[in-house]
């Protein structure tokens, strides 16, 4: 994909308005700090008067074509943001980097991942460049204004590097956030079936959530979850039935008990926390609120 660096209007306004070092200071405020010499060049100012703004102290380079604006002390995002403004257009922080970002675990190592879709002429101290030519538009998102990849990719490059255990801890705090989707991340790995990781992903996923392709949603899921790890007989999902001449699918039913349970949505806990350990008791946590009704039952 491409993705240009592109100046908003309303800072365009302020390099009009109040001149260029407001406008630059506005840039760098929405970008942890940080900016680059093409956006700088793309908002008015010559070369020469980024050098001069160099020499003064008001820019403080970081990369190659890369300064901090005012000082040199940047916040993680900054450096963060500085890495990707470095690889230039369409490049997004991933693996490591874009898991701590968008708060899947822990730090992000010594060095800042960042995929590129084009080779670095030079590598870039603190950063590890991957290269990737075809990232597509679906697979690079936004988090706190830095480009990176969407949690599903950034999961799939997870399982390149770390241990299933990690990963498995990754992807229940992907749950928790609620940023954890199941059908994305099974269309990425329809999309990509021989890329690094793939196997280690699917068997993490298959791991936390052993259940078919029945289900519809999270909570679907969630509540067929808690009926396999408790001795419950099993139900029919989303099957199809006529009540009162009337044909409708339930969420779950159990025809012998003539009971119907349909799911609502709310706080849950997460596929990991409901799995089956040893020495699991009835005590579990129970899914979100159900609606239930026994169909011929007056």
């Amino acid at each position: 994909m491409t993705r240009e660096w592109r100046i908003a209007p309303d800072i365009q306004t302020e390099f009009a308005t109040r001149g260029p070092d407001a406008a630059v200071a506005a840039l760098a405020e929405r970008q942890h700090g940080v900016v680059s010499l093409k956006q700088l060049t793309a908002l008015g100012l010559l070369p020469s008067a980024v050098r001069e703004r160099v020499r003064s102290g008001r820019l403080h380079g970081i990369h190659r074509a890369v300064y901090a604006v005012g000082h040199a002390s940047l916040s993680g995002r900054g450096h963060w943001m500085a890495a990707v403004l470095a690889c230039g257009d369409g490049s997004a922080l991933s693996h490591g980097s874009a898991a701590a970002l968008w708060g899947l675990r822990e730090g992000g190592g010594s060095r800042i991942d960042v995929t590129a879709p084009r080779r670095m002429g030079r590598i870039r101290a603190g950063i590890r460049v991957h290269w990737r030519p075809s990232l597509a538009a679906v697979d690079v998102a936004a988090c706190d204004g830095i480009p990176c990849t969407s949690v599903p990719f950034t999961l799939l490059d997870l399982a390149s590097v770390v241990s299933a255990d990690s990963l498995e801890k990754a992807c229940d705090r992907a749950e928790q956030l609620r940023l954890f989707n199941g059908r994305a991340i099974d269309e990425l790995l329809a999309r990509m079936p021989g890329a690094r990781g793939t196997r280690r992903l699917r068997d993490v996923l298959d791991n936390l959530d052993p259940l078919g392709p029945e289900t519809r949603s999270e909570i679907e899921r969630l509540m067929l979850a808690l009926c396999r790890t408790h001795p419950l007989p099993q139900p029919v999902v989303n099957g199809w039935i006529q009540l009162a001449g009337i044909g409708f699918s339930p969420d779950f039913l159990w025809p012998r008990q003539k009971l119907i349970v349909e799911t609502d949505g709310g706080n849950h806990q997460t596929k990991r926390a409901l799995r089956p350990t040893a020495g699991a008791t009835s005590s579990s946590p129970r899914p979100a609120t159900s609606r239930c009704a026994s169909p011929g039952a007056s």
